[in-house]
């Protein structure tokens, strides 16, 4: 499975942004996606993951109420709406597609990862 992101780029706080990732390949394998970020020095962090259906979803609490995830139903492409950016939002996010219930992104790895495209939020 191949995961390209896109989207990113430069905001200003209080910015809103949408990434996309499109998938590839076996997809079928790896049906649930979603979304991870990684600032310099910090840990990966879970934000968002969705079913294959795009009706299940799962937030991480730092994000839940701010960004959406979102899919049309069956296709291998979603989306990140991500509102009322923050400087502390700055950071590569990722998309990763598994098999993982999504209710265990938080504690587990999925399969697949996109390369990820950079958020940068300014004050």
């Amino acid at each position: 499975v191949q995961l390209v992101e896109s989207g990113g780029g430069l905001v200003q706080t209080g910015d809103s942004l949408r990434l996309t990732c499109a998938a590839s390949g076996d997809t079928f394998s790896s049906p649930r996606m979603g979304w991870f970020r990684q600032a310099p020095g910090n840990e990966r962090e879970f934000l968002a993951a969705i079913s294959l259906s795009g009706i299940s979803k799962y937030y991480a609490d730092s994000v839940k109420g701010r960004f959406t995830v979102s899919r049309e139903n069956g296709k291998s492409v979603i989306y990140l709406q991500m509102n009322s950016l923050k400087p502390e939002d700055t950071a590569g996010y990722y998309c990763a597609a598994g098999v993982q219930a999504i209710q265990r992104w938080g504690a587990l790895d999925p399969d697949y990862w996109g390369q990820g495209t950079q958020v940068t939020v300014s004050s």
